[in-house]
């Protein structure tokens, strides 16, 4: 063994410990914890450390690093360290021919939180050694598959050879349980269960894995088949005995290991039921348990392993499996074999013939794949192995490259919390252990792996009673640790007294504490955690100074009152940054020399309006008339002369100083040269200073003029002349000439001046939290706010992808696109305008559309405006409360620049044609960018860019904008910030809202346009689009009314309705712009509340004119059809489309003639059109409301005028839309164990469409029923599976499970449980149960996560077996039809009703079209088995059908022979006369026709129909009694014979003749109706051999309840039927039946005794199972009294609760003097606490199973 490398695991290691010492982003996690120890500070996160030092008073529990800068010693400081070491490392030999894996072995120590990554070799040959076991199953069935085997050894063996040249080969043989119900458990069965066959038995090793291929050959001569009765094998514990008997199979240790597994059958499995396991047998010790002959020996005593241990311990052992099976049973092990990393999946042929090409497939397959599992990983711990170099498949293994060394990436986490407990508060076993990283082929890395959950070392040093801590308590960690009672830093304080408040009052207040906190023994405890501090809990830290709206500028914390700044901050309000970054000026100095900076700021020694925010001298700002001001002072002063020369003088602010020279202009403020009108010589002087004049201030003077020569002064006149001309040139130029003003910005005197500039340089965006299309983004001017100033910007979308907008734009140029326009209007907003209905906003929406109009129309191509609103903008200074217009033009995509071009110099002029507008203001947008220009006034400060989104349904998950200041116009002000950027973070939308349709026909003669909005909901919450209509060819206000707004919908509503109004056709519009069609469109946008558009998001509206009816259709009518002249036609055109759950909107075009109205006639399909309903409407179009979700209807039109009615339109169809489903039917818990429930539901009483889902959610809650840790999600996508396995739950720990259903409208509401398992009753029972349920593994980790599997198939059942009766507790339907769904069908119901939801949960153990799957509550089957009774037929209850027993051995249906029809409906014609009509049944040949049987329900004359055409499925019975059950019979003839019967029971209630009942009276309303079975059985074990049975009487029986008839018999045959009669109605009956045998299957029937005979029956299987020698509870004091049988055919029983102690006999049975517990308080407990209410046990058993439902 080599020891570690130093390289490179040393480098990962130092890089590990580096990593660690860091501290987490997430600091403040520590010090928020509320942790009361050392221990505990240290467990909060991998970072946090704990203060020990005495001395220390600040918070103990926080990072290192905050620890060391708050004063506390580093040898105090108690930190985990994490630890990694290789322990074992051979380097990967290429040579060999096998695999291999390096490291091989680790050491690693980790703290909660924290991960440790390293990486792994794995190498696999080329060629490699290889194990063969076949496991074949050999049972009866698979008599020639065992020929064949034999035949094909040698081929087997070469194509061994030729994959390798080092192989073994070995065989074992299965059956299944010798026990049963699995085996025939009679002496000669036991001996021979079949002709020439050995035995039955489990599993038996018949050749070990050996090289020599004669010896395997002649040992497989010398097997025979065996045999058992159900169909699924005991395959499963084959399978395990092979994988953990090392030894005995042969496996050597550096070979491929290959299972071969060769069945036709399906499988047992841990808890299904078979053998009544659950409670019984033990669960599976994964052992191996093989005697001296190779023989399973534990099969009586151990349960079936489940499916995920299979999947552990085959790949503990490198055993890879290959299910060979037949097409019968290659949906089990379809999905089966998913749960495998790396499997294989052949079909077999019947006689196995193919085995070894299936087998060379399987191999190659299998070579390329590897897979990386981390096993016995402790619940604290995750392993993930990633590459990448080989690329993971669905099932996560690796496809790889063999004869190269592969490197794998590892991460290894340490997870904090498990199921919300902190990872230190689990069991040891949960936080170390020994995690084997094992590859396929190979043993793997062995992780000796561990969780840092040590405690403390000062904590096991504690001083007890500690003199520091006044005796009351230990000294602990460098602090006291108080008793019970007592409290403070040295435990001084008595918690238990009421000490004197007085301590706590503060001068001035009369409340303790200042109200913010309790006194305790003399000292404030101040509430809020954290928010008020003080002695007194004076000071609350909410109430720090704020600026703009935040606590301490965001800069700091608030403590005491005041803000504690953060680093580099301070100020009152942390708003004054100590940097002095934003005081340097453009020269690098500080505020110019002219000031100094305080809090960021300059402040300047003289201030001036001409100074900056940094001092310096705003030369452009001056004032141009300054040289004048002071030009008469000068005059006056100096020279004496000038206008001011005298007196006045002396009012100048300011001297003057005569000087020999004057400094150059720029180092001035000013240089004025003026004339002297006196002398006519030029004087020149200075200013210095801030260009103020004052009393301080000195203008210099030069003390010589400048006098001209006397032959110049004729140039005086012309001089004079043209300074105006040339001074008003110049300031036409700075007015309007944009090149002269920028060349005079170039100026070092126009250069300086104050900044504008965007307030932020990002925004982060989350799009469903959005409520507005646009972003209000602030722009700031600093410096002197004198003044205008007007800045252009620009923002352009999706600048994440490159060259997007010119793509889009160069697409195609005459492409016409939407630009939103935006002026603000020289008019003051009124509340008026805001509302679009009032006739100010409508005048003035008219007066801005003429003149925008006629400005735009100059643009080619543009049409008109449309979509006007008004609003405000608020902080736009001081034009804020003016009125903006948002329009909308259409334009082409090249009409941009001139559209832009056009606007700004409108807007310049501020007027738009006669409308005025403000200047400085307007936005123009584009498909993806916008223009615009935004203004400050004069002393204002801040102003919003009202920036647009861009909000798109194929936008990004996360998009970018770029908003960009362009330049200043107008004003003298320079750009700051120029840039923005803008993120927008798409999320996972809660809705999809589109339009159904991308174009609607609507007729003008409607009036109203609806257009239906869809959503499809993905996540419950709302959604809201804004619409609006948009012309195309038709034009609004002339065509239709325009409309705009928004839509919201609520959670749960999947549609809404927009209506448009069509306008009339003037006749003006029809000569200039004919009468073909006109068109517009409706545009959804702005998806709000995390809705996203989905396709189609825009819809076109074509508007047909009334006449305009299809010509072609009209032109084809024969003359016999049209109407005479002067008479109505029928309507045409009908049209209906659903416009919801519950509504549909129908419309038509008018006939010919004069039509005054119309009358609709709707009715549910199928039901006759004599209950139609009616409706009248003056319109050619009405909606239907009030109907049923996903039901069909029919209608149908008429006109009516003055000349009377008109014929009938066409009858169309519409299915409404469908509704989000009710709530499942109650959940049943069949408890297996105490960590192993198999949850059940049943379907929702309301479906309101077609279940497509379910979701179960389970989770752990506390003693008040609230969560612990989050719930675990199971998706059953497959709506017939309405049960889930639930395997290693946490034991005596209560859970809460939540089922809901999805549908197409999205999910409904959920149906809730809690139940804790251990509570349940120990001594499990007999029960149907479907087998076909998906299994998960609530505690598998990541391993099992989401573990989910299904059989396609349900189990095949047992001889004898039928499907069980169902029914429900629909009411009558007026008038309407009886919808007999089969039970797997998946049409829609032509009828929902609401009713209360049915009984329970409907098991049928048999073919998965027999899973019932409808939301009908309207289903019945009565069928039963063949009973035999000792009565006469004449009063005893006819059977009503009887089905053949298939063999114990092979239940499968004769092919080609027809399958019972998969729906039947009946539909009443009359009070005496129905239709019944069915669906045609799936058969593998050609149908021959139909026989149709009925009679009534208490026995009489069969009547029978034939139906000689297939194609025939309907057909009416006259003459019926009314008020008298019928029970039908339908079947379907093929040449292979009669198929199953459909069976339904039917009554047609009417009102009758009081002299004759048998007459219905003419015109009365006649009502379909069935009965009703008593309701579900529920058993109760009353000791071994008796038990006690309950039931609910009928809800809607078939007449008036007299009694019950309960029939007992053998489930299995053999013995007599007895039968007991229970007198009386009650709401529930109760029945003790004694005289039972343990572990025999009984089957009971109870119907109800009526005035009109008997009702259907309610049927239940149960078995007493042993509880191997187990006590059985103790009954109650109470006995059950049980009368003499009566004289007759039935013995009838009352139960009392009185004592009968003398035997009696009872059809044959004897009993004794016993206690039999009939009504008592055990009983009563026991069924109603824990045996479920709505237990269906109306099914027969497809293996027997003894677990037990339970209800909360």
């Amino acid at each position: 063994m080599a020891g570690p490398c130093p390289s490179p695991w040393a480098r990962l290691l130092l890089a590990a410990l580096i990593s660690a010492s860091l501290p987490g982003a997430l600091a403040n996690r520590c010090k928020k914890a509320p942790v009361k120890s050392c221990t505990e500070c240290i467990r909060v996160d991998k970072d946090c450390a704990y203060c020990t030092d005495e001395m220390f008073r600040d918070r103990r529990c926080n990072t290192r690093t905050e620890l060391l800068a708050a004063g506390c010693r580093l040898e105090s400081i108690m930190v985990m360290e994490s630890s990694f070491q290789i322990t074992e490392e051979t380097q990967i030999d290429t040579t060999l021919h096998r695999s291999q894996m390096s490291p091989q072995g680790l050491r690693v120590r980790l703290r909660p939180g924290e991960e440790q990554h390293f990486e792994l070799e794995v190498f696999e040959p080329l060629e490699s050694p290889v194990d063969l076991y076949i496991l074949m199953d050999f049972s009866n069935s698979m008599s020639d598959d065992l020929d064949n085997l034999k035949k094909m050894g040698q081929n087997l063996a070469q194509v061994l050879s030729q994959l390798t040249s080092d192989y073994t080969i070995g065989f074992g043989k299965f059956v299944d349980k010798v026990s049963v119900p699995q085996t025939d458990m009679r002496p000669e069965k036991l001996k021979e269960p079949w002709p020439n066959s050995d035995p039955p038995f489990s599993f038996k090793n018949v050749i070990s894995l050996t090289e020599d291929v004669d010896e395997f050959r002649n040992k497989l001569q010398g097997e025979r088949i065996s045999g058992n009765l159900d169909a699924p094998e005991g395959g499963f514990d084959a399978i395990l005995q092979t994988a953990v008997c090392t030894r005995d199979i042969g496996w050597r240790p550096d070979s491929t290991h290959l299972l071969v597994f060769s069945t036709e059958s399906a499988f047992h499995y841990e808890a299904d039921g078979a053998n009544v396991l659950a409670g019984i047998m033990n669960r599976n010790d994964e052992r191996c348990h093989l005697d001296a002959t190779g023989s399973y020996t534990q099969y009586r005593t151990q349960d079936y392993p489940s499916v995920p241990t299979l999947v552990r311990l085959l790949a503990k052992h490198n055993i890879i499996p290959i299910f060979a099976v037949t097409n019968y049973s290659y949906s089990y092990y379809e999905k089966l074999h998913t749960y495998f990393p790396v499997s294989s999946l052949g079909v077999l042929q019947e006689d196995s013939s193919n085995i070894v090409e299936l087998l060379e497939e399987a191999f190659n397959r299998i070579r390329s794949n590897l897979d990386i599992r981390a096993l016995d990983s402790p619940r604290g711990l995750r392993t993930e192995v990633t590459s990448k170099m080989f690329q993971k498949t669905k099932t996560g293994s690796f496809h790889i490259r063999r004869g190269e060394v592969g490197m794998y990436q590892v991460q290894l986490r340490a997870i904090e919390h498990v199921d919300g407990t902190h990872v230190c508060q689990l069991p040891e076993e949960d936080q170390k252990g020994n995690i084997h990283l094992k590859p396929s082929f190979s043993d793997g890395l062995k992780m000796d792996v561990g969780i840092i959950c040590d405690v403390c070392p000062c904590e096991l040093q504690k001083e007890m009673r500690s003199a520091r801590c006044s005796f009351n308590g230990d000294f602990m960690c460098g602090h006291c640790v108080c008793s019970e009672g007592w409290s403070g830093q040295t435990c001084n304080c008595s918690t238990g007294s009421l000490s004197d408040i007085q301590p706590c009052l503060r001068e001035g207040e009369e409340k303790p504490c200042s109200g913010h906190g309790e006194c305790q023994c003399g000292h404030c405890v101040c509430y809020g955690e954290g928010r008020y501090e003080g002695q007194f809990c004076e000071h609350d830290n909410f109430q720090c100074p704020r600026t703009s709206g935040f606590l301490c500028n965001d800069r700091g914390r608030c403590s005491m009152g005041q803000c504690v700044c953060e680093p580099d901050w301070t100020g009152p309000s942390c708003d004054c940054p100590l940097s002095n970054a934003t005081c340097i000026d453009s020269n690098g100095g500080i505020c110019n020399g002219r000031g100094h900076c305080e809090c960021g700021r300059c402040h300047c020694n003289q201030q001036s309006l001409y100074t900056d925010t940094i001092c310096e001298i705003n030369y452009s700002a001056i004032h141009p008339g300054l040289c004048e001001d002071l030009r008469s002072c000068v005059q006056c002063q100096a020279w004496g002369t000038g206008e001011k020369k005298g007196r006045t003088c002396e009012e100048c602010s300011f001297k003057v100083k005569m000087v020999d020279e004057l400094k150059r202009a720029e180092e001035v403020v000013v240089r004025c040269s003026f004339r002297d009108e006196d002398d006519d010589c030029t004087y020149s002087y200075t200013m210095e200073g801030d260009g103020a004049p004052g009393p301080n201030s000195t203008v210099l003077v030069h003390r010589k003029k400048d006098c001209p020569p006397g032959s110049f002064w004729w140039l005086i006149p012309l001089l004079l002349l043209l300074l105006p001309l040339l001074a008003l040139l110049l300031l036409l130029c700075w007015k309007y000439c944009a090149c002269c003003k920028a060349c005079l910005a170039l100026l070092p005197c126009c250069s300086r001046g104050h900044m504008v500039g965007f307030k932020e340089d990002h925004y982060m965006l989350r799009q469903n939290l959005m409520a507005s299309d646009h972003l209000d983004t602030p722009m700031l001017r600093s410096g002197n706010l004198k003044g205008r100033d007007v800045v252009r910007w620009k923002v352009t979308n999706n600048v994440q992808r490159p060259g997007f907008a010119t793509h889009a734009a160069s697409i195609n140029p005459t492409e016409l696109v939407p630009y939103g326009l935006s002026l603000r209007l020289a008019r003051l907003c009124t509340e008026n305008l805001l509302k679009p209905d009032t006739r100010e906003c409508t005048q003035l929406r008219q007066e801005v559309e003429e003149n925008l109009n006629e400005v735009y129309r100059q643009i080619s191509g543009v049409h008109k405006l449309q979509q006007t609103k008004f609003r405000q903008q608020p902080n736009a200074g001081k034009k804020q409360d003016h009125t903006i217009v948002d329009t909308v033009l259409m334009a082409p995509r090249s009409a941009k620049p001139a559209l832009l071009k056009l606007t700004e110099k409108q807007v310049e002029q501020r007027a738009f044609h006669e409308l005025k507008v403000a200047p400085g203001y307007y936005t123009l947008t584009a498909d993806q960018d916008a223009r615009g220009m935004v203004e400050f006034q004069e002393g204002v400060e801040l102003v919003d860019v009202r920036v647009p989104l861009f909000i798109r349904p194929e936008d990004d998950d996360e998009k970018q904008l770029l908003v960009e200041a362009i330049d200043v116009p107008a004003g003298t002000a320079t750009l700051g910030r120029r840039l923005v950027n803008i993120t927008i973070i798409k999320e996972q939308a809660s809705g999809v809202v589109s339009f159904e349709q991308p174009e609607y026909s609507v007729s003008r003669g409607e009036q109203v346009a609806r257009i239906p909005v869809i959503r499809r909901v993905l996540d419950s919450g709302k959604s809201q689009v804004s619409y609006r209509t948009q012309d195309g060819t038709a034009q609004s206000n002339r065509d239709y009314i325009p409309v705009e707004g928004e839509l919201l919908f609520q959670p749960g509503e999947a549609w809404k309705e927009l209506q448009v109004k069509l306008l009339e056709l003037q006749e003006v519009d029809s000569l200039l712009r004919g009468r073909q069609a006109r068109r517009f469109h409706v545009q959804l946008s702005n998806p709000k509340f995390g809705a996203h558009l989905g396709q189609p998001h825009s819809t076109t509206i074509i508007i047909r004119d009334p006449d305009e009816v299809d010509r072609s259709f009209t032109n084809q009518m024969v003359s016999s059809q049209l109407p005479p002249h002067g008479n109505l036609g029928a309507p045409q055109n009908p049209n209906a489309k659903a416009a919801g759950s519950r509504k549909i909107h129908f419309n038509w075009l008018p006939p010919s003639g004069k039509p005054t109205g119309y009358r609709v006639k709707y009715w549910i399909q199928g039901d006759p059109e004599s209950e139609a309903h009616l409706l009248d409407s003056k319109v050619p179009s009405v909606e239907l409301t009030n109907l049923y979700p996903y039901c069909d209807y029919e209608m149908k039109v008429c006109a009516y005028g003055a000349q009377g009615e008109g014929p009938y339109s066409s009858p169309v169809s519409c299915r409404t839309h469908q509704e989000v489903p009710s709530e499942p039917g109650r959940l049943a818990f069949n408890v297996v164990s105490s960590t192993v429930t198999q949850l059940s539901w049943a379907e929702p009483a309301e479906t309101n469409g077609e279940i497509t889902a379910y979701e179960v959610c389970y989770g752990l809650v506390n003693e008040d029923n609230r969560p612990i840790g989050p719930m675990k999600k199971v998706l059953v996508d497959n709506p017939k599976n309405r049960m889930l396995l639930i395997e290693n739950l946490r034991e005596s720990q209560p859970y809460r499970y939540t089922v809901k259903a999805r549908n197409g409208a999205g999910w409904g509401p959920e149906r809730e449980a809690i139940i804790n398992l251990a509570t349940q009753p120990k001594r499990p029972m007999s029960i149907p149960i479907i087998p076909d349920i998906p299994i998960v593994d609530a505690q598998s980790g990541e391993d099992y996560d989401s573990f989910l599997m299904y059989s396609d198939d349900v189990l095949r059942s047992p001889s004898g077996s039928q499907r069980p009766s169902v029914s429900d507790d629909t009411e009558h339907l007026m008038n309407g039809r009886m919808d007999f769904a089969f039970p797997g069908s998946a049409n829609s119901l032509n009828r929902m009703t609401t009713s209360s939801a049915a009984y329970g949960t409907h098991l049928s153990p048999h073919l998965p079209h027999r899973v019932l799957s409808t939301s009908s509550t309207l289903t019945r089957d009565y069928h039963s088995l063949t009973r035999s009774e000792h009565s006469h037929s004449a009063t005893l209850p006819r059977d009503y059908s009887t089905l053949t027993s298939v063999s114990s051995h092979d239940a499968r249906p004769t092919a080609g022979v027809p399958d019972t029809p998969t729906r039947l409906v009946f539909s009443a014609l009359g009070p005496t006369s129905l239709r019944v009509s069915w669906q045609e049944p799936r058969c593998e040949h050609a149908l021959q026709g139909y026989s149709v049987e009925y009679q009534l329900l208490n026995g009489g004359e069969v009547h029978r129909l034939n139906i000689p055409n297939p194609a025939q499925t309907s057909v009416v019975v006259e003459d019926l009694l009314p008020n008298h059950s019928y029970v039908f019979r339908v079947r379907a003839q093929s040449q292979e014979g009669w198929g199953r019967e459909r069976e339904g029971v039917i009554t047609i209630e009417s009102q009758v003749h009081p002299q004759s009942p048998l007459c219905p009276l003419p015109g009365s309303a006649f009502t379909l109706s069935t009965p009703s079975a008593p309701g579900p059985l529920v058993f109760t074990a009353l000791s071994p051999d008796s038990l006690q049975l309950s039931w609910e009487r009928p809800r809607r029986p078939n007449g008036d309840i007299v009694g019950y008839l309960v029939t007992c018999e053998m489930a299995q045959g053999g013995g007599t039927a007895t039968t007991f009669r229970v007198d009386g109605d009650s709401p529930e009956s109760r029945l003790t039946v004694p005289g039972l045998s343990e572990n025999v299957p009984y089957k009971f029937k109870v119907q109800a005794r009526t005035t009109e005979g008997f009702g259907p029956e309610r049927e239940g299987i149960i078995t007493i199972e042993s509880q191997d020698g187990g006590p059985f509870p103790q009954l109650g004091s109470h006995v059950g009294l049980f009368q003499h049988p009566l004289q007759g055919e039935y013995s009838s029983i009352t139960t009392t609760h009185t004592s009968a102690m003398e035997p009696f006999l009872m059809d044959g049975l004897t009993l004794g003097a016993q206690h039999l517990e009939a009504g008592g308080s055990l009983t009563r407990h026991v069924t109603q606490e824990f045996v479920s209410r709505t237990l269906t046990t109306s099914g027969t058993l497809s293996s027997q199973v003894d677990q037990q439902f339970f209800q909360t």
